[in-house]
């Protein structure tokens, strides 16, 4: 035993002076590879937020361009609501003018009642269908 004290000429100090330098080399590199990995982090989280980013900007342009096109189909059917509701006056004032000619003339007009389909048009001739919708319905 005292001869490999011997040969060995290192002071009890110079080990533990070792250590710490091996220590401090290793905490060192691992603190530059925490740094690198939290980089690497943060340049993913860049990307997926420019990426979010864009993918909002794109489905805020087509809620735009959605709401437009029913607004535009609203508009429509405000103007058709609107024409049936016209048409349907005359029809009912031409049909009062037909009457009053049969009564005065003593001849038989048969004068055809207006579908409830007119007087309501909330009220469909048809039973419901659902209406299938896709992606690509509304391109323009």
């Amino acid at each position: 035993m005292a001869s490999k004290q011997q040969l060995l000429p290192t002071s009890p100090g110079s080990d533990g002076d070792e250590r710490k330098r091996k220590r401090k080399l290793s905490n060192r590199e691992s603190a530059r590879r925490s740094r690198i990995r939290k980089q690497q982090h943060l340049d993913e989280l860049i990307a997926q937020e420019q990426k979010l980013v864009d993918e909002n900007k794109k489905l805020r342009e087509m809620t735009d361009s959605t709401s437009q096109l029913y607004l535009n189909v609203e508009s429509n059917n405000n103007v058709l609501r609107a024409q049936l509701a016209e048409l349907t006056d005359r029809l009912c004032s031409l049909n009062s003018v037909l009457q009053i000619a049969s009564e005065v003339s003593g001849f038989a007009v048969d004068i055809p009642d207006i579908p409830d389909t007119l007087l309501e048009p909330w009220q469909l001739p048809c039973p419901v269908q659902p209406i299938p919708a896709s992606v690509d319905m509304f391109q323009y």
